[in-house]
């Protein structure tokens, strides 16, 4: 993480408002979350203000919610954070900015579900809804949405890490999971829209179910395995067939395959952020071990 040299307060988001937003200015504005790449600032009771801090990538992100997620919106079943305004870069902060509608709810490696197949058709009709077809100047992945085989040194590289850290039991069925995914066959169909980035603290719960969707920056199109990963990284024991019964249309061998295959890699990078968490490290976040944790269980003991 590279963060600013800019400290953002509530008197400086009250700044920019003032100056691009002025009808805003005098909303109540208070912290609501600091994140990978964006901080995320409370503007009254509806609304929220995202203003890049930690990655130089965070500026494009921001433009790309603001110029696709408001058209894909209103298909969606869950409640996601729809863009209303764009703050241009200026003297007082040098980066892009957006004011969004905010979505009640606590991320999952918070507030973990508890209701299963609630939560299991909930989700499967939000990505049923996301995964249409996507127009040829769609965005494309960052870093991430290719080919499994591309990610191989990487996965090859944490699951080392996390073994000589001790936090993986059975490091042989974890890389099982991995190479049956890559020898799986690609995708041959139509690039999708993607949310990409479908971890724990970016669902939102609320009683036991999954309520709502955030931080749409890795918004892409390709092959939809990726989001289906959700099935064992988001969704507690037992629920991941309701989940795939409820999606439509239903995916084929291969797309599960994949799909376990990004699930076992996220899982894998996300018990790294949750230790270094536990341990002070920068950048670490301690909730994101234990849901990770349970995700690499559930996939080692449903390996075929």
């Amino acid at each position: 993480m590279a963060h600013g040299e800019i400290e953002i307060t509530a008197e400086l988001v009250r700044d920019l408002l003032r100056d691009q937003h002025p009808d805003l200015a005098e909303h109540p504005v208070r912290l609501g979350a600091r994140g990978w790449d964006n901080q995320l600032w409370r503007l009254g009771d509806d609304l929220a203000v995202r203003l890049p801090w930690a990655t130089r990538s965070a500026d494009e992100l921001v433009r790309k919610e603001h110029t696709w997620l408001p058209a894909l919106t209103p298909r969606f079943p869950l409640p996601v954070p729809v863009p209303q305004r764009l703050g241009e870069p200026s003297a007082r902060f040098p980066r892009p900015w957006i004011v969004t509608t905010w979505v009640p709810g606590t991320p999952a490696d918070r507030a973990p579900v508890t209701r299963g197949e609630d939560a299991a058709t909930a989700l499967a009709g939000f990505l049923t809804a996301l995964h249409r077809p996507a127009p040829e100047r769609a965005p494309a992945g960052r870093g991430r949405g290719g080919p499994l085989a591309g990610y191989s040194e990487g996965f090859a590289e944490q699951l080392a890490t996390v073994t000589e850290l001790g936090l993986v039991p059975d490091p042989d069925a974890v890389r099982a999971v991995w190479d049956d995914a890559v020898a799986a066959p690609e995708w041959d169909g139509p690039a999708l829209w993607l949310h990409g980035d479908l971890h724990p603290a970016n669902v939102l719960t609320e009683d036991g179910t999954v309520c709502g969707v955030v931080d749409f920056g890795d918004l892409f199109a390709g092959d939809p395995s990726i989001d289906l990963a959700a099935a064992w990284t988001l969704l507690p024991d037992g629920a991941a067939d309701r989940f795939l019964a409820a999606y439509r249309p239903a995916p084929d061998a291969a797309t599960l395959r994949r799909a376990r295959g990004w699930a076992v890699g996220r899982a894998l990078a996300c018990i790294l952020i949750g230790d270094a968490g536990v341990h002070g490290r920068p950048g670490g976040k301690a909730t994101w071990g234990p849901p990770a944790q349970a995700a690499l269980r559930r996939l080692i003991a449903t390996q075929s």
